[in-house]
């Protein structure tokens, strides 16, 4: 009898784990940003060096690894070097299964020195938000 029941749980126990996907993927995973940049109004990459008052656009490519849609928000944070949000910016959309695109918020330094883009792309912003990707960071130097 007690035979029968190792066996039984053994069985159990194979297909609890035989049930979850080996490709899931995590939180953080769904979504990936890579390639942040900044570029001109064309889209032309201007690298990491601007003038105060020139418009830029603060850019990555943003992914869905999912193989369903995703409602997502992309946010874009400026901070000066005294960790002080000088734009904050965000909008939403939808991203069709496996689809690569490459938002992009416009930005016009007022002031020069240097500061710091973080990049983040979210579900349920504002309210009940979770990332989608890890964060990403960008240089700016304004002079």
């Amino acid at each position: 009898m007690l035979g029968k029941v190792i066996g039984l749980l053994g069985i159990l126990i194979v297909l609890s784990f035989s049930l979850v996907p080996a490709f899931a993927l995590t939180e953080l995973q769904r979504a990936t940003i890579s390639d942040p940049r900044l570029e001109n109004a064309f889209g032309a990459p201007i690298g990491n060096l601007v003038n105060i008052d020139q418009q830029i656009q603060i850019t990555a490519d943003i992914t869905n690894n999912q193989e369903k849609s995703q409602s997502f928000s992309y946010l874009v944070q400026v901070k000066d070097k005294d960790n002080v949000v000088v734009k904050l910016v965000w909008f939403s959309g939808k991203l069709n299964p496996y689809q690569e695109w490459s938002p992009a918020v416009s930005w016009i330094p007022k002031k020069s020195g240097a500061f710091i883009a973080e990049i983040f792309v979210w579900e349920g912003f504002p309210v009940n938000y979770k990332a989608l990707s890890e964060d990403t960071t960008l240089q700016i130097i304004v002079s």
